[in-house]
């Protein structure tokens, strides 16, 4: 399930009177079919208020700064445009004069070898790095484009572009975020601990709940209520019944209404839920089909109050626009030293599990009673695309890195049960040695998507976290 992920983008047209002029003309009419053909909404000045509607002189920038301040709420990044040698300073002041805060890509256009005259000529190639030295003093932070010259018109910046908006949707996204962590850690798992302090420094704010209140709340809903019922309809029509008891069902329902509830009153865009223990011995069931049904909507749920594991599956669904999942590293596939299993009790969206069923969790049964655990989802994830990764705060170092790649999902034999999958990574031995050197933990994030490029270029470049990228 993909969102609708339209971008509005500032758009500055560099321009150097002893260029060609007309240059500037042709650039601004291309920007247009681009950005109509992508569903992207330009930002940018008319012809009528400078010439052509580029950016040169310190009054060409003053204009679009202003702008680019009236629609500030609405601008998710800025494109620099170079047909021509541009004027440097006019490209940065107009965006150190707007005061966003947004990444900004910048693109200049391909000399063509018949075409060096004095008429045609447009040397973008040295202008562009005018441009970026200019930035670089600036302190303001950009993207290139795959290619040091590239014409708007050719698919390989078509390419670029969109990385660029699923960037500006990643920084964007994760500016303000607001996480509800439900209920205490379980005791076991000290690996989920992280730093309420440093996620706040980095503008992620964190909302905590008690889960005797969450479960207080759903104890006084009724199997008659209205509210109920429409909700057990709804639970049904996500996923199939299995052999979920009525009771059970009625169980689920109440807390999911309860867990949406909270998330509304609190404004979260996320959650991280204590799942075991106190969940199946004091209320009777798994909350795993209510984790699922919010990652599908695009409120990511993770397990076991991993709160940077539910911080790591919403930078991954800015960045792809569909549904993330949190798995265990969970084992060996045989001695196949490219491809590891991975598996959690049964909280994946449903975008990973095409054959959904209600069930329970069999691990998790031995010590609390199979019978209080229905609420888990069982399914297979088919072969798909896979972006793996993972943030965490380092409160050694105080502060947020992180670690990504991409793989795939295979359709290779796997006898268990739960929510499960077999992941094909190169190099997984290595990889597996710096998750362990560098303290990481046993929950990963998973996203059907080829996009790790988009988030090395995020969170490294724009969010200042360490970042590394798995090849």
């Amino acid at each position: 399930m993909a969102t609708n992920r339209q971008n509005t983008l500032g758009v500055i047209i560099g321009n150097r009177d002893f260029f060609p002029d007309k240059l500037v003309a042709e650039a601004r009419k291309e920007v247009i079919e681009l950005f109509a053909k992508l569903n992207i909404v330009p930002v940018m000045l008319s012809d009528a208020d400078t010439k052509l509607g580029g950016v040169e002189t310190f009054s060409d920038a003053q204009k679009c700064a202003s702008l680019f301040k009236e629609h500030e709420a609405s601008i998710e990044g800025i494109l620099v445009v170079l047909p021509n040698f541009g004027d440097e300073k006019g490209v940065a002041e107009t965006i150190q004069w707007s005061g966003l805060k947004v990444p900004v890509l910048v693109q200049a256009y391909p000399d063509d070898l018949d075409k060096m005259d004095v008429v045609n000529r447009r040397d973008a190639w040295c202008g562009k790095i005018s441009v970026c030295n200019n930035l670089y003093q600036f302190g303001i932070k950009y993207t290139l484009t795959s290619q040091h010259v590239c014409a708007l018109n050719n698919p390989i910046f078509e390419k670029d572009l969109l990385e660029f908006t699923s960037v500006c949707k990643v920084v964007t996204g994760l500016k303000n975020l607001r996480i509800g962590a439900i209920g205490a850690r379980p005791t076991a798992f000290n690996t989920v601990r992280y730093s309420e302090k440093i996620l706040q420094r980095n503008g992620i704010s964190v909302t905590t709940v008690d889960l005797s209140e969450i479960l207080g709340n759903a104890n006084k809903l009724t199997a008659n209520d209205p509210l109920v019922k429409d909700r057990i309809e709804k639970i049904l029509g996500y996923a199939n019944k299995g052999n979920t008891p009525n009771e059970a069902l009625i169980q689920i329902a109440k807390l999911d209404i309860v867990l949406n509830d909270f998330m509304q009153e609190n404004s979260l865009d996320a959650t991280a839920i204590q799942c075991w223990t106190s969940l199946q011995k004091n209320y009777g069931c798994n909350v795993c089909t209510s984790m699922s049904m919010m990652s599908e909507n695009m409120l990511p749920s993770a397990c076991e109050v991993d709160v940077t594991g539910t911080l790591s599956m919403y930078a991954m669904q800015l960045a792809s626009g569909t549904p993330s999942a949190l798995v265990d590293w969970n084992n060996n596939y045989a001695t196949d030293q490219s491809k590891v299993v991975l598996f959690h009790c049964g909280n994946w969206a449903k975008h990973f599990l095409p054959d959904i069923t209600i069930s329970n969790a069999p691990i998790l049964g031995t010590s609390v009673g199979t019978e209080n655990t229905y609420g888990a989802l069982d399914g297979r994830t088919p072969a798909m695309p896979l972006t793996y990764g993972r943030i965490t705060t380092d409160d050694t170092k105080g502060i947020i890195k992180a670690y990504i790649g991409e793989g795939e999902l295979t359709n290779d034999a796997l006898a268990t049960f739960g929510n499960r999958a077999v992941a094909q990574i190169d190099n997984l031995n290595g990889l597996m040695n710096y998750v362990c050197k560098n303290g990481f933990e046993h929950h990963v994030v998973m996203n059907a998507s080829k996009t790790a490029s988009v988030l090395k270029e995020s969170f490294e470049n724009y969010l200042g976290w360490d970042t590394y990228l798995h090849a």
